[in-house]
């Protein structure tokens, strides 16, 4: 299959990637889970894949690829892989060797262990602390086991806070049911949480922007149906570049109406967007077309600040 059937399938649906054979997928951490007297054998595969385009660096003469070189910063000298170590900087230009012996000399149980500390109720944790989620399932074995955590966690509505250490460094993490399984989904520290800067600025809120802005928040709410939304900007980007590879050239974009930045007084958009979204709720959705490129009819609304 050469290059542009496969732009071809991921911009048209034709290519399906297979999402959660768990039976297929490699598992990155082998450990047990430890909760009281009780220990769960487990594997650790990834929950989630990125699906981001990634794109090469080409020389602009004649599109040939770039490499790079490993180089010492002193002398710019090449170095070659067995002769490339890894190290921590103590202070400015100070740095302490550690090798895979030195590694291995740490507690065992630190670096295969899913050690739970509590279990607390799931609505008490901000998103904000989230990081990367894992299936965790049993080894062979241990199935009675991790189906009666399984079902400890789905009975008392709890999850389950715990330390694990993975490549090299230490998580906070939370362990929850999800379709049957055990959701590992690693979190930041509290010091790892950055501060927010304050929002607040001149000018106070009205009770009647307040109340409009509510209407306009629960006039767009809905039930989260994940498969509602996909990558759009994805797939225009495989579109346009399926149409360069065929044609060498791309379409110019749409003519827009009206002009960016028009500042407009704060509550005369929010009443317009409550009128807009009153009126898209009495619309029949519209199909959905087999293709994602824009046509010259399309335009976008103009964004417009308020004042």
């Amino acid at each position: 299959m050469n290059t542009l059937q496969n732009l071809s399938l991921a911009v048209f649906g034709g290519a399906q990637t297979r999402v959660g054979n768990r039976n297929m997928a490699r598992a990155i951490w082998s450990g047990t889970i430890s909760f009281g007297l009780v220990s769960v054998p487990v594997r650790m595969t990834t929950a989630t894949e990125s699906k981001e385009l990634r794109f090469h660096f080409l020389h602009k003469g004649d599109l040939a690829p770039i490499g790079y070189d490993k180089v010492r910063k002193d002398t710019g000298e090449h170095v070659d892989p067995d002769e490339i170590v890894r190290g921590f900087e103590i202070e400015k230009g100070r740095f302490v060797e550690l090798t895979d012996e030195d590694i291995d000399r740490l507690d065992i149980e630190l670096t295969h262990s899913i050690d739970i500390c509590d279990f607390v109720d799931i609505d008490e944790i901000d998103p904000i602390y989230f990081r990367k989620a894992y299936y965790l399932q049993p080894d062979q074995g241990a199935e009675k086991p991790y189906r009666l955590l399984l079902a400890a966690l789905e009975d008392t509505g709890k999850v389950a806070i715990a330390k694990v250490v993975i490549r090299n460094k230490q998580h906070l993490a939370c362990l929850r049911p999800w379709e049957g399984t055990i959701v590992l989904e690693t979190m930041y520290f509290h010091d790892e949480i950055r501060k927010p800067e304050s929002a607040d600025g001149k000018g106070d809120l009205r009770e009647p922007e307040i109340q409009m802005a509510r209407t306009l928040v629960e006039n767009l709410s809905s039930d989260f149906k994940p498969e509602k939304y996909d990558d759009t900007y994805r797939k225009e980007l495989l579109a346009l570049l399926k149409e360069k590879a065929e044609t060498g050239e791309i379409s110019p974009p749409p003519a827009e109406e009206g002009e960016e930045g028009e500042v407009v007084d704060l509550m005369a958009a929010l009443r317009e967007s409550v009128e807009r979204t009153k009126q898209q709720k009495k619309r029949p959705s519209p199909r959905k077309s087999g293709s994602t490129r824009k046509t010259g009819s399309t335009r976008k609304t103009p964004t417009r600040k308020a004042s």
